[in-house]
């Protein structure tokens, strides 16, 4: 099954995800994944518990801000790519990167710089994402 969340669903998803971890309740796998994606990034924190608040926010690039949610929806995409090998390679380059910057976190947002990078190609040029591009990206990281 392909999880494509919509914007409000993704955000639900982390707030909820991240209220449960507080709270200490039982999380899923996938929740408990992002409440630990969230704990890495402690600047993220009070938008996540603050919904009423920043459920609606845009975060433009004009106005220079990191949308954190785009940010750890990124992490999670990356971690699933990780886990199932896909594209095929992505787990090679993942220990690569990791082993060059001393850290998964650091080498995840490497990554996300490449994820990003065909993701913005892809709407540029109103095609399907290519894996190529992504794979191409992090060859030179």
């Amino acid at each position: 099954m392909f999880f494509n969340p919509s914007r409000d669903d993704a955000r639900n998803f982390l707030f909820e995800s991240w209220r449960k971890r507080r709270a200490g309740e039982l999380l899923t796998p996938l929740e408990d994944l992002a409440a630990q994606l969230i704990g890495k990034h402690p600047g993220y924190h009070a938008v996540l518990e603050n919904p009423e608040r920043h459920q609606d926010k845009d975060y433009l690039p004009e106005h220079g801000t990191t949308n954190p949610f785009l940010h750890l929806m990124m992490h999670l995409a990356i971690e699933e790519q990780i886990s199932t090998d896909q594209p095929a390679g992505i787990r090679a380059h993942f220990v690569r990167l990791t082993q060059q910057y001393g850290s998964e976190h650091d080498a995840q947002h490497r990554m996300m710089e490449c994820l990003g990078e065909m993701v913005w190609q892809a709407q540029r040029d109103k095609t399907q994402p290519d894996a190529a591009i992504y794979l191409a990206c992090l060859e030179k990281q």
